[in-house]
């Protein structure tokens, strides 16, 4: 296993807005990650209604870098380029993993 893979399971879920918002708030604290999110990953496009008609929810896990009280989280921020997985972003110290 890829040590650029975090823990397995979920710590919770969140809504788009609520994911983008973190992700939107990462890109613009972490300097140079944007430039990162954008060369390793692509889009999630528009981003509609479960196929059951509730609102989109996303994946959030804990990341495995943020050692101090586990306070760092990561958002989906796109589909990664080189391999079949959600590329995340961690919300505390800006690094990436693949979900």
């Amino acid at each position: 296993m890829s040590s650029n893979i975090s823990q397995s399971y979920p710590a919770g879920s969140e809504t788009e807005p609520q994911r983008a918002a973190a992700v939107a708030k990462a890109l613009a604290t972490v300097e140079g990650l944007a430039a990162t999110v954008q060369t390793e990953s692509t889009s999630l496009g528009e981003v509609g209604p479960a196929d059951h008609g509730a609102p989109a929810r996303w994946w959030i896990w804990v990341c495995p870098n943020a050692r101090d009280e586990f306070r760092g989280r990561l958002h989906v921020a796109g589909y990664a380029r080189e391999r079949h997985a959600l590329y995340t972003v961690c919300d505390t110290c800006g690094k990436t993993y693949l979900r």
